[in-house]
């Protein structure tokens, strides 16, 4: 797929203008979280509307890297090993101050692992074939070049007013995902604001296109030789397109500074008079980490960059936009289908605004480290940088961007707490780790899609009223499992259908089994 030739999505007029038409979900968005949505919604049998006012993926790199949570969760939806094929894999990375490296660091040092830590992937080629998968799957349709004008709430639905270049029509909804991204215009339309603050930086990214014998890590500057007094990032991507980031100051023009005859002398500081490289995209960008102050409005639920922003450092924006949706759908699905209270759509606001503000957090101290604010600040900061060479407690403190991991619901009302003691492995509320198994497969994708109950060494007895509720998996007592789970006999973990952990026990009775299903239903007291 060449940056000037993205494919083109057919556009079709189902319904006659004028008309109103009734659909179960409607998810108004087609990049990777509202994508990722309709599989995650078709896989569960929720036949769903994907309406997006565009025609074709995103130009430009955007979000890029993909981390291994965001891979497991695409794994389940069965676009995961795709990902990883066109992706470019990274775990390692160096940071520099000026023209010294500071310290080197490994993301995932220990084997046997299905999914890297990360890969380097455009947002163009997720968004393909996220699109692609959808095209294929029933009970999505899709609908592009379908504008979402209008959107009015009600108790038993939402109805959508939709336009198209033949006329408009009605759509009512029983619920709405609103993933149409940071300037999200159903969040406008419902008078909802960001609460957060702006960064006042800006920042150049470029998609060069090279053939160059960089290592595929994650290479960070600050204060570089080649671009005094700021910040720079490389990262490779696939098709020998490299992305580069350099930040440009407060000050800077960004209609002045996205033209190629400024561009241009940049890049060639950086990378040498003499490199041939093509320019195949740029952007200005300012830091922003803010988010709404509730995910779920009713029938409407936010997700990704419509409910939360983040700056880029981290690769936190994306990642966590597929994690809202590994969060909310199977709760979604249980409720539709009458198994769940609708209180449970009520933690989708809890666990996703706590991931949030941990995320807002990580990316709040990481802008102050890489911007900033005062010359003491400036000090303090080049003073670690100076230590990280020689000494590991300081490079704790140097912040390039803590890169995206999963969250812990810590404070979730859907976990039961611990009654036995634990020396390692997921607490409640963590994700599930995985594993390979003996027969040659992995953990994660055994597990499927809902309520699973993992044994070790010795299966746990279900209640009656569970059996063909939750799965059981019966795993070895092995040294893996051991280290990764703090596994003995008769350790057990009851894991949700987003393979988060519900609780844990050494030797669970059938009624605490059934109590921990209850709490993560959402029906415990």
């Amino acid at each position: 797929m060449e940056a000037q030739n993205p494919p083109q999505f057919a556009y079709r007029l189902p319904q006659a203008p004028g008309s109103t038409e009734h659909c179960r979900v409607a998810v108004v968005g087609g990049g990777p979280v509202g994508l990722t949505a309709a599989l995650d919604l078709a896989s569960r049998g929720i036949p769903c509307i994907l309406l997006d006012e565009k025609t074709t993926v995103s130009t430009g790199s955007r979000a890029i890297c993909y981390a291994k949570r965001t891979l497991e969760i695409w794994d389940r939806l069965g676009v995961g090993e795709r990902m990883l094929e066109k992706g470019v894999t990274w775990q390692t990375g160096k940071v520099f101050h000026g023209p010294r490296q500071c310290y080197s660091f490994d993301l995932l040092p220990e084997t046997g692992h299905h999914y890297p830590a990360f890969i380097n992937l455009q947002q163009s080629y997720a968004e393909l074939f996220l699109a692609d998968a959808a095209a294929g799957k029933p009970g999505i349709d899709l609908r592009w070049k379908h504008r979402v004008a209008d959107i009015v709430p009600g108790n038993d639905g939402v109805r959508l007013s939709i336009e198209t270049p033949d006329g408009g029509y009605t759509l009512v909804a029983d619920y709405v995902l609103a993933a149409d991204g940071a300037r999200s215009h159903l969040r406008r339309r419902l008078g909802l604001d960001f609460r957060g603050q702006v960064f006042e930086d800006r920042f150049l990214i470029a998609d060069v296109k090279m053939k160059a014998d960089f290592p595929t890590e994650r290479w960070f500057w600050f204060e570089p030789p080649f671009h005094a007094g700021g910040s720079a990032l490389l990262h490779k991507q696939p098709d020998d397109v490299w992305r580069i980031d350099l930040q440009l100051g407060w000050q800077a023009d960004p209609e002045v500074e996205r033209q190629p005859e400024r561009v241009i002398p940049r890049l060639k500081a950086m990378l040498g008079e003499d490199v041939a490289f093509d320019l195949e995209w740029v952007s200005i960008y300012t830091f922003q980490c803010r988010r709404l102050d509730r995910f779920r409005h009713g029938r409407v639920f936010f997700i990704g960059d419509s409910a939360h922003q983040v700056s880029p450092f981290g690769a936190r924006g994306a990642n966590s936009g597929v994690q809202d949706v590994d969060n909310l759908i199977w709760k979604l699905d249980l409720v539709m289908r009458g198994e769940a209270p609708d209180a449970l759509l009520d933690t989708y606001d809890d666990e996703r605004i706590a991931a949030a503000e941990e995320n807002i957090r990580h990316s709040t101290r990481s802008t102050d480290f890489i911007v900033p604010r005062s010359a003491t600040a400036r000090a303090l900061r080049n003073a670690v940088l100076e230590l990280a060479g020689e000494y590991d407690f300081a490079r704790r403190l140097v912040n390039s961007g803590r890169l995206s991991m999963p969250t812990t619901y810590r404070d979730t009302r859907l976990s039961t707490a611990d009654r036995d003691a634990f020396n390692g492995g997921p607490p409640p509320g963590a994700p599930a780790i995985d594993a390979p198994l003996d027969d040659g497969g992995w953990l994660l994708p055994r597990c499927g899609d809902g309520f699973t109950l993992l044994g070790f060494d010795a299966a746990p007895a279900l209640p009656a009223a569970l059996r063909d509720r939750v799965a059981l998996v019966d795993l070895p007592c092995n040294d893996l499992f051991a280290r990764r789970y703090d596994a003995r006999p008769g350790t057990t973990y009851l894991l949700r259908p987003d393979q988060h952990v519900a609780a844990r026990w050494r030797k669970p009775d059938p009624e605490a089994i059934a109590a921990a299903y209850e709490r993560a239903m959402a029906r415990a007291a």
